[in-house]
């Protein structure tokens, strides 16, 4: 049984209805459900979705686009998004998200999603991951400015300030942050509605002129 929903199911990540789409035909679907739950052929990382174990994985699952599938509407930002980038040099282990819903926390057999609160989750977003298993990801700007709007601690003022917070904290490199756009950092400060993102746009225009 358990090849044949395999060979009907062709992501890695999948929901419920895709799950008794692929148990038509048999007798107790919802039995057969909780058999391949208890045997681990199947996992639940959250009521209603799934990812094959490890015996019947053909690839490593999206944990990307799970985050996208657990909670919305959200697409993820902040460290995730950087690291994808290439921006900050840690690969961060949670995988975290922008909602305009609730701050939710979910810990899950497939690691920590993390999703933080944003008056605004229609600009600088982007589509990422493979065809027919596509996420949406903050461009390197956006994920910058929801991690600048959400750090907590000591106000950052000045473009000082702004250099030592993302080259020293973050440790982000100077030509990385040279080449975004200031525009749209500029844009973004008004949408997330945060001046530190703006301080964060002047100092990008004056790395610049710089060159």
């Amino acid at each position: 049984m358990m090849m044949k929903v395999r060979n009907r199911i062709e992501r890695e990540e999948f929901d419920y209805q895709t799950l008794l789409s692929a148990l038509e035909g048999y007798a107790s679907p919802r039995d057969r459900v909780t058999a391949l739950l208890r045997s681990g052929a199947i996992v639940r990382v959250k009521k209603g979705l799934y990812v094959f174990g490890d015996e019947y994985r053909r690839k490593p699952y999206c944990r990307e686009l799970l985050a996208n599938l657990m909670y919305g509407p959200s697409m993820v930002s902040l460290e995730t998004a950087l690291a994808y980038h290439g921006l900050i040099p840690e690969r961060a282990e949670a995988v975290t998200s922008v909602t305009t819903g609730r701050a939710r926390r979910f810990e899950t057999p497939v690691g920590l999603f993390i999703y933080r609160p944003t008056p605004c989750c229609s600009m600088g977003v982007e589509q990422a991951g493979e065809e027919g298993a596509n996420f949406l990801i903050a461009c390197p700007e956006r994920a910058l400015a929801d991690r600048i709007r959400s750090e907590r601690g000591g106000e950052v003022r000045t473009q000082k300030e702004m250099a030592h917070y993302l080259f020293e904290n973050l440790r982000m490199e100077e030509d990385r942050v040279r080449g975004l756009d200031a525009a749209l950092m500029s844009e973004l400060s008004v949408a997330l509605k945060s001046r530190k993102v703006q301080v964060c746009a002047a100092l990008i225009q004056t790395l610049r002129r710089r060159g």
